[in-house]
């Protein structure tokens, strides 16, 4: 019986690699470098990546021309990964959509209380010997509109949270014909309307600019964005330039189009736009269950069997 070799480029919690050894397979724990992986993937039969590691068409064509026969995500976005090139060689990608929707919404809930008092900036000041009782005049957040860019499994989750609150909740997704929710036409009708704005889209050509600064102005005055998805969905320097002018209350963001941003991005120099660094599945249980779901999905591609979450299904439609 063949020994199917797995690297491990990025770290995944110990539960997941128990399972690939149990499995008897033999695990690799390293990261290497762009360069290094190019030189070496073609010994592994797996590679399990989370979004550290990019892993471009040319790892992947070189991976081909050896043993690689699957590249799992520890994680639901697989932007890091040439989907395409995959597909073409025959390689298949899997992640874990379900592991961090809990965390990742939490984060999202978490900048919306945060900004609605602002928190952070009042935590400063004070820290600085300032007392700014009058500056900081907040607002609740029920009976509040929340707009929901995205209706998958993490924009459900923020709007089942939303709605314990006492909020009212809408939502805005093409690709959803019924929800539990409003449900509009149209992105423009949501902005007009919504307190807060959180995004729960993926990161395509579609999606890509998705908020400009005509939507940002479309937005109520006061309004918050949050943007706990993807870089580039978001126009950084617009979103800038519009809460700057007093526009809108603030944004929180987890999530940068380069990353990590430049020390000039213009969301870093606002105090009305909370970051962070990419942390919104950096939880203890969702590291856990990305692990294991990734791990879980590998076993079954490597032994032949069809795993649950399959991004590029074409390759086994195509078999």
């Amino acid at each position: 019986m063949t020994e199917f070799k797995v690297l491990i480029n990025d770290e995944i919690s110990e539960r997941g690699i128990k399972i690939l050894e149990n499995a008897g397979f033999s695990v690799v724990v390293h990261h290497y470098d762009a360069d290094e992986l190019k030189h070496i993937i073609k010994d592994f039969d797996a590679l399990i990546v989370r979004s550290a590691t990019k892993v471009t068409r040319e790892i992947i064509e070189e991976g081909a021309k050896g043993r690689l026969k699957v590249i799992g995500r520890a994680g639901v976005g697989v932007d890091n990964i040439d989907i395409a090139a995959a597909t073409e060689n025959k390689i298949l990608v899997v992640n874990a959509p379900t592991a961090a929707t809990r965390s990742v919404a939490e984060l999202t809930l978490a900048f919306a209380f945060a900004l609605a008092r602002d928190l952070i900036e009042a935590n400063n000041e004070l820290k600085e010997g300032k007392w700014t009782k009058k500056k900081h005049k907040g607002f609740v957040l029920q009976g509040k509109t929340w707009g929901l860019v995205g209706y998958g499994r993490i924009g459900r989750e923020v709007g089942k949270l939303a709605r314990a609150l006492g909020m009212n909740v809408v939502a805005y997704d093409p690709y959803i014909k019924e929800a539990d929710v409003e449900l509009l036409d149209r992105l423009e009708d949501l902005l007009k309307i919504a307190d807060i704005v959180s995004i729960h889209v993926p990161l395509t050509p579609e999606t890509k600019g998705l908020i400009g600064e005509n939507e940002l102005r479309a937005m109520k005055k006061g309004a918050i964005l949050i943007n706990t998805a993807r870089g580039g969905i978001v126009d950084e320097e617009a979103l800038a330039k519009v809460i700057n002018e007093g526009h809108l209350r603030g944004a929180g963001v987890d999530v940068f189009e380069e990353e990590p941003p430049r020390p000039d991005n213009p969301l870093l120099k606002s105090e009305k736009v909370y970051v962070t660094p990419h942390i919104g599945a950096n939880t203890v249980e969702a590291q856990d269950v990305a692990g294991e779901i990734i791990a879980e999905q590998v076993v079954k591609a490597l032994r032949g069997e069809r795993p649950e979450f399959l991004v590029n299904k074409e390759v086994l439609n195509d078999s």
